[in-house]
């Protein structure tokens, strides 16, 4: 059947064809059964009507009045005949017209209502995956077809921004991978090219090489974080979201006392969500990384987690320089930075809040910050109750009580 089908011409083979001969064939059939019924109403209308009989007045020969009765009986039914075969060689006739004539209206419509499909797929078979900027641009009614072809283009949209930032990722991890190999290439090189090199100084470029090794190290792990994020999550659970936070401060309490940071933990009890308690935990650890990387000595930093609706959230807030608000939009993007400089300093991989953002979108959740320079910063997680929430939208409010900023 299929060969059969292949061997066709393309045109016959196209949806205009098929809508053509449906067209016509309903046209068609709805025609005949008009044609039909007038037919067969008019035989029934022919054959119950008794009109063969005529009376006429007279005047005889000798002038006298009489009726004249005339039997037309035959004549009538010749008549009746002859008309009838003609009704029918006209109707078959008239028939035959209007399908030929339906097939081209039929075809024309068709063509008319495939070519905003024709459009779309005009503007796909010439997008590559190196340049998604065409755009159907469908004008018209908002109906059926427009509605397909704006989500053809949101779609080519959000394809093109999402490989413009793999493009960017690319280019940005490729960069930060090569500082810390050039980096051990040079002293290494400069050690070997001395002939006097002291044990010191070898010691002194191993420290040197063990530093630009972690600094990969914190990469890839990063990396392979976002790499397990965007696979599927199958076997969540509930999660203790008072235990998680609280284990997350502990863990970071002999940091901050190193740094002389004062953390100022308020968790409420019995906060439970359901996800994966690692993302979840490492989540609200770079949180807290974050702020621990920038808040000064001798500051404090607030840590919160509660209930708001049906949200659980986790507040992270710090006293450190504060973050402009035209880059409060891009500092949860990969390696986005707006000192090129600032977190190889601190020997952050650039991906900390990314990993933030990523883990907050798989639990159907988001990513808040709240910051003005010179106050501090808050960043709030926000991770639903109950699954099923991608509806919804998180709150866009600070629910940890303000106290630093003003």
């Amino acid at each position: 059947m299929n060969t059969r089908i292949d061997s066709l011409p393309e045109w016959m083979r196209s949806a205009r064809f098929r809508l053509t001969l449906l067209y016509s064939s309903i046209l068609f059939v709805v025609a005949a059964i008009l044609v039909g019924t007038l037919y067969f109403a008019l035989l029934r209308s022919v054959s119950n009507e008794t009109v063969w009989r005529e009376y006429r007045s007279v005047e005889t020969p000798a002038g006298q009045r009489g009726v004249l009765v005339t039997n037309a009986r035959g004549f009538e039914r010749l008549v009746n005949e002859r008309t009838l075969k003609e009704l029918k060689q006209y109707s078959f006739g008239a028939l035959g017209v209007l399908f030929v004539v339906s097939l081209g209206i039929g075809w024309v419509v068709s063509g008319r209502v495939l070519s905003p499909i024709n459009r779309i797929t005009e503007v796909a078979r010439r997008i590559q995956a190196t340049d998604l900027s065409q755009r159907i641009g469908l004008e018209g009614p908002d109906d059926e077809l427009k509605r397909l072809a704006d989500t053809f283009d949101g779609m080519l949209e959000r394809l093109d921004e999402a490989f413009r930032s793999q493009r960017r990722f690319v280019s940005d991890a490729s960069h930060e991978l090569r500082n810390p190999l050039a980096t051990i290439r040079t002293n290494l090189d400069v050690v070997m090219a001395d002939e006097n090199a002291t044990e010191e100084d070898l010691r002194q470029t191993i420290i040197v090489a063990r530093r630009a090794t972690d600094r990969m190290g914190t990469l890839v792990d990063d990396l392979l974080a976002l790499a397990r994020l965007e696979t599927p999550q199958p076997h969540w659970e509930t999660v203790s979201m008072t235990t998680l936070v609280s284990e997350v401060v502990e863990e970071f309490a002999g940091v901050a006392h190193d740094k002389h940071i004062a953390l100022e933990p308020t968790v409420a009890i019995g906060l439970h969500a359901h996800g994966d308690p690692d993302t979840l935990k490492r989540a609200a650890a770079n949180l807290l990384d974050n702020a621990m990387s920038f808040a000064p000595e001798n500051s404090r930093i607030r840590v919160g987690a509660g209930r708001h609706d049906d949200w659980i959230w986790v507040a992270v807030e710090d006293e450190g320089p504060g973050i402009p608000d035209h880059h409060q939009k891009r500092i949860f993007d990969r390696l986005w930075r707006a000192d090129k400089s600032r977190s190889r300093g601190r020997g952050g991989s650039g991906l900390g809040l990314a990993i933030v953002r990523q883990v907050a979108e798989a639990h159907s959740g988001g990513v808040r910050v709240f910051s003005q320079p010179g106050s501090g910063s808050t960043f709030v997680l926000w991770v639903p109750i109950r699954p099923g929430h991608q509806a919804v939208q998180p709150p866009d409010e600070l629910p940890l009580p303000r106290a630093s900023l003003v």
